[in-house]
């Protein structure tokens, strides 16, 4: 098998992983955050993967993006800026090496979701989240809402991805 190939193999399975090995907390409800008043959505673990996400460095995580069906829609229409309804959630999870994985290949070279980090959510409201793009920002660690200092950093940091409406992620088919 060619690397690159290989490669997206590798992810593809990893996010379905990922996916799969989310715990529970997709119920909904619960406690609000601050700022930006939003609740855990429900049923957002049924919601279709909009991409994987991998990050070094400090966070040392994987991501799946998923999303709600009006930003599956607006992502296969190549629509933005993105509708009034979008949600779009990022399950990110610390990454750890598979001893198991790397006896089949050889080599230290598989990495597999390890504990659970933080869920995040985008909500999509342009008149009530006008001052921060039209968007709202969420962050859950352990099903509970990160404290206020936190999301009020949310919108900064997504200014440098403005001319995609504040979204980082792309759609990946």
């Amino acid at each position: 098998m060619r690397w690159p190939a290989f490669l997206l193999f590798t992810v593809v399975t990893g996010a379905g992983v990922i996916v799969l090995k989310t715990p529970a907390s997709g119920r909904g409800g619960g406690q609000a955050v601050p700022i930006f008043g939003i609740k855990i959505p429900p049923g957002y673990r049924d919601w279709r993967l909009v991409s994987v996400a991998h990050e070094e460095g400090n966070l040392h995580s994987f991501a799946a993006i998923l999303g709600n069906d009006v930003a599956i829609k607006a992502y296969r229409d190549g629509k933005l800026p993105f509708p009034d309804g979008t949600i779009i959630a990022a399950l990110h999870y610390s990454h750890i090496s598979s001893e198991e994985n790397d006896k089949v290949f050889g080599g230290p070279q598989s990495f597999v979701p390890g504990p659970p980090t933080n869920v995040q959510f985008m909500v999509k409201d342009s008149k009530k989240y006008a001052s921060t793009g039209g968007w709202g920002f969420a962050q859950f660690t352990d099903g509970k809402p990160d404290d206020k200092a936190v999301h009020e950093t949310c919108f900064s940091c997504h200014v440098p991805a403005k001319d995609r409406d504040f979204v980082f992620t792309r759609y990946a088919p």
